[in-house]
């Protein structure tokens, strides 16, 4: 039953790899117009997160002895850590970022990766969790048989009691990186928001200072159409001016005419 069970223990993780694999490779190939910093930054990302994944599934069909647990425990440490600072990384470079939208949506991944890391973890408690169990049973088996001293035992329940505390550790520093996270995302929604009331302001502004141009521009076009009819009646006043003194003037010197 067990060599079943890790079988299909096995199976489920190639299934896992596969999908992180190709969801790399869409991820490569659609950040091709992204920052290539930002782009380095998610692959080494995805590659940890791939390597935790396996080592994890390494913790879970490991039986013992409590070295080479120990010895897992510690690569898994290592590799969460440089996950992390490669996490913290890619928000840095969101908030470096001068569009918004780039910005968002890096956070949006960043956030993702967070989740990502939180699950590895809560998979690797629960795979340390099985290997103590395979270990005890593995150390009643060979107390039955004569085998290993109730010190040993007790060593190592010692040693998976300080791992799983290890575990609950990282667990809580990524509660309190997803708190911050929810107190940046909170204060950005409420630069939105006043950013957004401020452009709604400018736009009736710009709706009433059209108005006036309108008003304006129409006045004008009255004004201009209203000295065009007085110059004309300035004109025609002008020319009969004119005509009466010629016809005055007409008649005292040529009145015979």
């Amino acid at each position: 039953m067990h060599s079943i069970f890790c079988s299909v223990q096995k199976g489920v993780l190639k299934m896992r790899l596969s999908l992180d694999l190709l969801t790399y490779r869409i991820i490569t190939n659609m950040a091709s117009s992204s920052d290539v910093h930002v782009r380095i930054c998610g692959q080494e990302i995805i590659k940890y997160d791939l390597e935790i994944k396996a080592l994890i599934q390494d913790i879970r069909e490991c039986c013992g002895p409590q070295a080479v647990l120990m010895d897992l425990n510690s690569t898994v440490k290592e590799k969460f850590s440089q996950l992390r600072q490669r996490i913290q990384d890619m928000e840095q470079m969101a908030k470096e970022q001068d569009r918004e939208t780039d910005k968002q949506a890096i956070l949006s991944e960043t956030e993702g990766h967070r989740k990502q890391l939180l699950s590895n973890q809560m998979a690797w408690r629960k795979a340390n969790l099985a290997c103590k169990l395979a270990i005890d049973n593995l150390e009643k088996d060979e107390l039955l048989q004569g085998g290993d001293s109730v010190r040993q035992r007790k060593a190592t329940k010692e040693s998976l009691v300080q791992t799983s505390s290890d575990i609950t550790e990282s667990l809580m520093s990524v509660s309190r990186m997803m708190a911050q996270q929810v107190q940046q995302s909170e204060e950005t929604i409420g630069t939105l928001a006043s950013s957004s009331r401020t452009v709604q302001e400018t736009n009736e502004e710009f709706k009433a200072m059209t108005g006036t141009i309108h008003l304006g521009r129409k006045l004008i076009l009255k004004y201009n159409r209203r000295e065009l009819t007085d110059k004309l009646l300035i004109f025609l006043a002008l020319a009969l001016f004119l005509a009466t003194v010629l016809y005055i003037l007409k008649k005292r010197l040529f009145p015979f005419i």
